[in-house]
């Protein structure tokens, strides 16, 4: 479902990432598939010097759809970004593998909080972030990140994850699984 990056899936997550729904909303806004290989190798070093951390969204055939990463890592905290290519949207894909990354980020990697920043346009992302139980809003919370990711033309939303929140209704959620079960 996640995996580490590796630059040979470059040329199919480019393919996937071009298309017009997609490209938009992305943070690695690659023009060819070498300018993402470029991009990708370059995330990759940001990740073993501690300034991000990004994994490849797989389906179920180990086949790559997307990327999932977190961006200015700072303090045990940093910035969510998520993509799958359309053809695997609503398939459950993202919230799958949200569940993983941060079950790594938090419980193997020591942060706390992870914030996410969506475009108020951006309907999709929005409307996923909604269904998640586990993401509060934080522009009470956090009012000066607020202020600072919607200084320039385009506007955000601020939502956030922390760790322990995400632990709890992560429990529950198992908790009523098995129950269910029996």
């Amino acid at each position: 479902m996640i995996k580490r990056r590796e630059l040979h899936e470059c040329n199919d997550l480019y393919e996937l990432l071009k298309h017009p729904s997609v490209f938009p909303f992305v943070r690695q806004k690659a023009n060819s598939a070498d300018e993402y290989w470029f991009l990708t190798n370059q995330l990759m070093e940001d990740e073993e010097n501690g300034k991000a951390v990004s994994r490849t969204i797989t389906d179920d055939w180990g086949q790559p759809i997307g990327t999932i990463t977190v961006y200015d890592v700072q303090d045990g905290a940093g910035f969510l970004v998520t993509w799958i290519g359309t053809p695997h949207q609503g398939k459950g894909y993202n919230q799958k593998s949200k569940e993983l990354f941060l079950n790594e980020l938090f419980f193997e990697l020591d942060f706390h909080t992870v914030f996410l920043r969506i475009r108020t346009e951006n309907t999709k992302s929005l409307r996923a972030a909604e269904k998640i139980g586990y993401i509060m809003d934080a522009k009470e919370s956090h009012p000066s990140l607020y202020e600072q990711i919607n200084q320039g033309d385009k506007h955000f939303e601020l939502m956030k994850i922390q760790k322990d929140f995400f632990y709890l209704y992560t429990a529950s959620q198992n908790k009523e699984e098995e129950e269910q079960a029996m």
